[in-house]
């Protein structure tokens, strides 16, 4: 009998990304995403078009990461990478109490910060191997 574990806030954060599927077709989607996982304020959002573009990229290169039954889709990697390329993101020099998180948004606007807080999940549950339990 094995013991059942629990995810960390990373995974379960990564979890949620990826299985978002048809719940992130629109702005609001990703307002409402960003919101639920307190990872942008309350109130209005400026979202682009283009922020949304990059959250389905960087979720669906992530979800191409962790779909080990099927061929990697290279293609939605390299997107979902270059996402994560244009990403700044900064190393805390103390722990961090609240999230457990060490790598911290360095970016002003609210989406990119989103994005890096969901980037900075996925180092760490990469770092930890996690990743290896997450499914699509």
């Amino acid at each position: 009998m094995t013991t059942p574990t629990r995810r960390s806030a990373a995974a379960e954060l990564i979890a949620d990304f990826v299985s978002t599927g048809g719940h992130l077709t629109d702005r609001a989607d990703l307002a409402r995403f960003l919101r639920r996982h307190h990872l942008a304020t309350e109130g209005a959002i400026p979202i682009t078009l283009a922020d949304l573009d990059e959250a389905i990229a960087l979720r669906d290169g992530i979800r191409a990461v962790l779909d080990r039954d099927a061929e990697p889709d290279t293609e939605a990697i390299a997107r979902g990478q270059k996402v994560l390329d244009g990403l700044r993101v900064t190393v805390r020099l103390e722990p961090a109490r609240d999230t457990g998180g060490q790598l911290a948004p360095a970016v002003v606007d609210e989406v990119r910060r989103g994005l890096a807080r969901i980037a900075g999940a996925w180092a760490a549950v990469l770092a930890t191997g996690e990743w290896r339990g997450l499914r699509v």
